[in-house]
């Protein structure tokens, strides 16, 4: 895994579970960013309405490899 990387920061949301908000982030990221190869969650959060969870929400820091 030698190279340079560049590290951006994603918040995903769902409505299942704090996993399938991180697979919502990276799939969406991965219309527009090429080469990822690594996350780190770095906060979990979510989101109450009427006493229920209603969201889960997720910061992730997402690395991908600088192409030359």
């Amino acid at each position: 895994m030698a190279g340079t990387f560049k590290i951006i920061e994603l918040v995903g949301t769902s409505r299942e579970s704090f996993a399938e908000a991180v697979r919502a982030a990276v799939d969406e990221a991965a219309k527009t960013v090429r080469n990822m190869s690594w996350f780190e969650v770095v906060e979990q959060r979510g989101r109450i309405d009427a006493a229920k969870v209603a969201e889960f929400q997720v910061t992730l820091k997402v690395g991908f490899k600088l192409e030359r």
